[in-house]
């Protein structure tokens, strides 16, 4: 019957409501002078032209207020209050109406005893609708899942309100580390002590934890995370206080763990200063605009007003969707920007140098890379001629046209690199370099800037876990003992922006990351937040294994930041300068020619020899995985 209903057009459900308001009216009425006259009323006389009447007049009211326009099922206090305020409405009309009628054996109380009781006829009826359709009287087949939501404010009410409706959940009550909201009721939900969760888990069966505290430090939510890991129970979360929408928190707000939520560590903050100072009012352009990190860029650069940004990207549907993004970020914002995308490749020299001649940007961005390790060192060729080539490409565009401020977009694994991709970047770090060395007074000025791992980016290993959890594992680690530094998105792109800003000609700028992150821990971690276990040889019957695949070509255990060593600080302090030993323009420009010709032949032990002679510890004769041909 309830599915029948619901397939029902939405005329006959309005005309259905319609119809049901028309009745209790009369009910209503029946009642009110029942009540009134203290009998069961029989109506006679001139009674009778108030249930003809009265029933007809809070129609047209309610139609006014849009209440045969909400959906039962889904309404709730919003839809309540309209109720009232339309009832409101209905009782001072009737009752001016009894009063100048003067209807003969019709009491004047009529007009506020009926609406009284009409309104809480309504509202049973709705609630009931609300309940029948929303099928909360029916047993699930499966029990939902037993639901303890960390923090007691806004956000955690208001998140349960919208799961109320919802089979999925079943709120067992609110942890919260404000110890004056413990022991008080939200809307018949306990709140207890944070200290208690480890034993409310285990006596009320909790299998979910909402972390409901979008203004929480990332300090804090990590140290509950780390409780929560012990306790084998699934962790999500709402969006921080800066992601949330005005509106109120829905079910769809509720998501995965952040990605940094995960490390531990809190985010760098940037210094708004340096990027108001170096972008508003520039021309800006941002290669491989379409990436992960050249989108993130232009989003941060854009909010510094610029007077132009170019976006330039190989890739279509990636630079369409960055440029459709930022023009939607600037209409939220109330104005227009002049954002033109740009299709092209950084390796086409002659469209470089008309691009930057027909713009004249003042900053360049160069974040446009091949960054795959495993499938740069299966495709070294193209790998050099999009890094190397490509980079020297737009370097030398950029210089021509007088560009102030050039920064490249470079990587930890370009230190003492085991694997094409990380020398790739460490050659695209020598032109600079270079080109800074040879650079007179008033030339562009190069700079570069290291970081390690980019969580949420194209192939970050969070993602890959995520699936590979979802589908019940394994989990693949290459070695138990690999480590990385980490970061997010935004953070990298800050950290670009501000050391590019204070870039004197040549640096290469690190950011100071905390300890690496052992890979092997942060797979288990993953595994135990997300409420299950990992099957090993002290729990043989765990849920998720954790398969060792073994190192990949060109992989490290351990990723450094630096060649040198006594790298210098700089004003920010989470941002430090390092000044590394480079080759001179007249040697490096000899070995990119040989680097040419051995690409263009696709000649790999040359090309190999190339950057064996140019990066430091970039080894001429690895040992190559299967299919890596010569």
């Amino acid at each position: 019957m309830r599915e029948f209903v619901l397939q029902l057009p939405r005329p006959v459900k309005q005309m259905t409501v319609l119809a049901m308001d028309f009745l209790l009216s009369l009910l209503a009425t029946w009642v009110a002078f029942s009540l009134r006259l203290d009998i069961l009323h029989v109506p006679s006389g001139a009674q009778w032209f108030v249930y003809v009447v009265v029933p007809f007049l809070p129609l047209p009211i309610f139609m006014h207020f849009g209440l045969y326009r909400a959906v039962f099922r889904y309404s709730g206090y919003s839809a309540l209050v309209a109720t009232g305020h339309a009832v409101f409405w209905y009782a001072v009309l009737l009752t001016l109406a009894l009063m100048l009628l003067r209807i003969p054996d019709v009491p004047r109380t009529l007009g506020l005893l009926q609406p009284v009781i009409f309104l809480l006829l309504v509202s049973i009826s709705r609630a009931l609708a609300r309940f029948w359709l929303a099928n909360t009287f029916s047993k699930s087949e499966e029990s939902p899942s037993r639901l303890l939501i960390y923090g007691a404010g806004a956000a955690g009410v208001e998140t349960a309100a919208a799961l109320s409706m919802s089979r999925q959940y079943k709120l067992v009550g609110y942890v919260d580390d404000d110890l004056g909201k413990v022991g008080s009721t939200l809307n018949g939900a306990r709140v207890y002590s944070a200290t208690r969760l480890p034993e409310l888990i285990t006596e009320h069966a909790v299998t979910d934890i909402l972390l409901a505290m979008p203004s929480a430090s990332r300090e804090r939510r990590f140290q509950i995370l780390e409780m929560a890991k012990l306790l084998s129970v699934h962790v999500q979360t709402l969006p921080r206080l800066s992601d949330l929408a005005t509106g109120r928190v829905t079910v769809q707000d509720i998501r995965e763990l952040d990605l940094e939520d995960l490390l531990g560590r809190a985010p760098v903050p940037p210094r708004l200063d340096l990027l108001a100072n170096e972008l508003h009012g520039q021309i800006v352009l941002v290669t491989g605009a379409g990436g992960s990190i050249g989108s993130e860029l232009t989003r941060q650069i854009l909010a510094q007003r610029p007077r132009q940004l170019l976006l330039l990207d190989h890739n279509e549907f990636g630079l369409y969707t960055t440029h459709q993004e930022l023009l939607a970020l600037a209409r939220a914002a109330g104005w227009v920007p002049d954002v033109i995308p740009l299709l092209g490749s950084v390796t086409a020299t002659a469209s470089m140098h008309g691009l930057c001649a027909r713009y004249r940007p003042a900053i360049v961005y160069h974040a446009a890379a091949y960054k795959h390790v495993p499938l740069v060192e299966q495709n070294p060729g193209q790998g050099l001629d999009n890094n190397v080539m490509g980079t020297l490409s737009m370097a030398l565009a950029a210089r021509d046209a007088g560009v102030r401020r050039f920064v490249l977009v470079s990587t930890d694994k370009a230190v003492r690199p085991t694997n094409v991709m990380g020398a790739t970047k460490r050659m695209a770090e020598l032109i600079l370099q270079a080109f800074a060395a040879d650079a007179g007074p008033g030339s562009t000025c190069f700079s570069m800037v290291r970081f390690g791992n980019v969580l949420g980016s194209s192939g970050s290993v969070v993602p890959l876990f995520r699936r590979q959890i979802a589908q019940g594992g394994p989990i693949t680690v290459t070695h138990p003992e690999v480590t990385r530094y980490f970061m997010t998105i935004p953070e990298a792109a800050q950290l670009v922006l501000q050391a590019g800003a204070m870039g004197e000609g040549g640096d290469v700028f690190v950011l100071d990351m905390g300890e690496p992150v052992k890979i092997m821990d942060l797979a288990r971690r993953m595994v135990t937040l997300s409420g299950l276990s990992v099957r090993d040889a002290d729990r043989p019957d765990g849920d998720i294994p954790i398969a060792i695949t073994g190192l990949r070509p060109g992989e490290k255990l351990y990723e450094e930041l630096l060649i040198g060593d006594n790298p210098e600080p700089t004003s920010h302090p989470r941002i430090l300068r390092a000044r590394e030993a480079l080759l001179p323009w007249q040697e490096l420009s000899a070995e990119l020619d040989h680097l040419r010709e051995a690409t263009a032949a696709q000649d790999v032990p040359a090309m190999r020899a190339v950057l064996a002679r140019c990066v430091q510890g970039f080894p001429a004769d690895p040992v190559l995985a299967p299919g890596l041909g010569q």
